[in-house]
């Protein structure tokens, strides 16, 4: 497939997955049938591309399911469907005071990644003036937010804020979880998966797993979504380097851009001091000597849980380590995830007997990693391994299309690709690589 036809299909599977009507894109048909949090930032950035009215749309149809207290919810359910489980009425958003009345949404979050979706559509605007309303009419939302979580889930006020549940990570069924499910005894519940008739239930979570996140959610609702009550109760309370460090190149990029817009002088000192404090502590704490990797902590049991991952390469995203630092980064990342008979990234350490390289976060390759990972190399001026990554990313969807994610054995390149097709942010996100 040439660059123009990819280009030509990449639209076309966004096009597909665009609801005009709300102004939302669904991840992909059937399988996610609703708006997703992280999902639609980036595909707000393929948008930007060819139709930025569409990228802008698709941000503030996001922000209309924000709270009142600035937290961003996982999913907003602008729309009915029957293909989804857990829908709204299981969710049930309306127990929280904060949420809004008119649309309903999830009660947990996704990694935050508006901040830097701002600065990325505003570097590929033609129209910097027109760019720069629109983001001067969205701003304070995306700090609010911002605000939300150094308020309300950094209990130690160290800088580093905590997920409650697996599926804030955005890496759903990662094996870093397994420990923490070993520790809870939640009830079978009755229930009838969705996904599992999209999508072969051997690469999906299993039904254990889906009762412990069922019990998170049991446990948010009992007390109303209140985060105080949930960081005294909740069994998952976990530092996830993924989720700080995008919160981290969000905040980077909020200040650049209020610099932009200029006359927020208290706003801006507020996210350098956030800035500050969250990258100091997360060299502190989340920095692995023994695996010289980026680790997770669980706040709960106040231990790391040492397993590296996709996420622990995307502190190079965010500019959080020092070069030394990097450079045992990139090492590991060639010669652990990137050997002679892999591809680039696993998303689970492929030398561990968890690794499951077919199985949605145990293992396979995902573009918004890749992406993440491919910025990262380029900051800190890894040039020959970011051009071997984002060829290998573009060669994934010449081959098999817009799937959700990747096989990364080589030998198993012509069965690679896993999960749904038509994948909204495979789409998007493969434009920017070309037009980078």
């Amino acid at each position: 497939m040439d660059k123009q036809n990819l280009i030509k299909g990449a639209k076309a599977v966004l096009n597909s997955n665009f609801n005009e009507d709300k102004g939302f894109t669904i991840p992909c048909e059937g399988l996610y049938p609703f708006q997703w949090h992280w999902d639609s930032g980036f595909i707000a950035i393929g948008y930007a591309h060819y139709d930025m009215e569409k990228a802008k749309r698709e941000i503030e149809s996001l922000l209309s399911g924000q709270w009142n207290n600035g937290f961003i919810p996982h999913i907003v359910f602008h729309n009915h469907s029957d293909t989804y489980f857990p829908g709204p009425d299981y969710h049930r958003s309306d127990l929280h005071p904060a949420a809004p009345k008119d649309i309903k949404t999830t009660g947990i979050t996704q990694p935050p990644v508006l901040g830097f979706v701002l600065k990325e559509i505003y570097e590929i605007a033609q129209d910097k003036t027109e760019i720069l309303e629109f983001i001067k009419r969205n701003i304070d939302k995306v700090y609010k937010n911002h605000q939300y979580f150094y308020t309300h889930r950094d209990p130690y006020n160290e800088g580093l804020v905590y997920i409650y549940h697996n599926w804030e990570s955005g890496t759903d069924n990662s094996p870093i979880w397994d420990e923490i499910w070993q520790t809870m005894d939640p009830p079978k519940y009755k229930y009838e998966r969705k996904d599992t008739t999209h999508v072969d239930a051997s690469q999906r979570p299993t039904n254990s797993e889906y009762d412990c996140y069922l019990h998170l959610l049991e446990i948010a609702k009992a007390h109303n979504y209140s985060d105080k009550k949930i960081a005294e109760l909740s069994p998952f309370l976990v530092q996830d380097p993924l989720f700080n460090a995008i919160l981290i190149k969000s905040t980077e990029a909020l200040i650049e851009l209020y610099e932009i817009i200029s006359g927020h002088s208290e706003k801006i000192e507020s996210l350098k001091n956030w800035l500050e404090k969250a990258k100091k502590r997360f060299e502190e704490k989340l920095f692995d000597i023994h695996s010289n990797s980026y680790v997770y902590y669980d706040l709960r049991n106040q231990k790391h849980i040492v397993h590296t991952t996709s996420s622990s390469f995307t502190p190079l995203f965010a500019g959080i380590p020092n070069q030394e630092r990097a450079n045992q980064l990139v090492k590991q990342l060639e010669t652990v995830f990137g050997s002679d008979n892999l591809f680039l990234c696993a998303s689970f350490d492929p030398t561990s007997k968890h690794y499951s390289p077919m199985k949605y976060w145990r293992g396979p390759i995902w573009i918004n990693l890749n992406w993440l990972i491919y910025k990262g190399l380029k900051r800190y001026g890894y040039f020959d391994l970011a051009r071997r990554i984002k060829a290998e990313t573009i060669n994934f969807i010449e081959k098999h299309g817009f799937y959700e994610y990747f096989d990364a054995r080589k030998q198993k390149f012509e069965t690679a690709a896993y999960g749904g097709n038509n994948f909204s942010w495979s789409a998007a996100l493969i434009l920017d690589l070309i037009k980078e």
